[in-house]
């Protein structure tokens, strides 16, 4: 091999090193919860449900560009006002990531990988409200990069009050 070729091949090496990675590592289920506190007496009702939604995401390294992401869900279904059941899941993503600076690595655990995590809690969650014996419970699609730009604004409004 010559020089020339062997000092390619070496700078190669070291881009590809420092480029950008980011891949999913393992997808898990770490906490998921049902209650029904009406049953068996909400199956004689009429079904008029009305459902509320809460998310959390959460994110640690766990080791040398090892990231674990956690989106939190909970899913309250009521029906004539009363809680007809309610839905928790924890749902986790091992992630590598490197060669992303800080801000960079930020948006990475707070948009795209709860965004790659969501469709498998949603499968749970629907899975569970089936298993409950009630509708089948589809969430609509959620937009991460949206919510992830309006809690960077929400804090950025924050730290300009105080």
């Amino acid at each position: 091999m010559s020089e020339n070729t062997e000092a390619a091949t070496a700078a190669t090496s070291n881009e590809e090193a420092a480029a950008p990675q980011l891949a999913l590592q393992r997808i898990f289920l770490k906490d998921i919860s049902f209650e029904s506190p009406r049953s068996p007496m909400v199956f004689q009702e009429e079904w008029k449900p009305e459902i509320g939604l809460e998310l959390n995401t959460k994110s640690r390294q766990v080791g040398e560009a090892l990231y674990e992401v956690v989106l939190e869900i909970t899913v309250t279904v009521k029906n004539a006002s009363e809680t007809a059941f309610l839905i928790q899941v924890q749902q986790g993503g091992l992630f590598n990531i490197s060669g992303l600076d800080e801000r960079q690595l930020h948006h990475a655990l707070g948009a795209f990988c709860p965004g790659t995590i969501f469709p498998y809690a949603r499968e749970n969650i629907d899975a569970l409200c089936v298993k409950g014996s009630f509708p089948a419970l589809m969430l609509a699609p959620i937009n991460f990069d949206a919510l992830y730009l309006e809690s960077l604004q929400n804090q950025q409004a924050q730290a300009t009050e105080q």
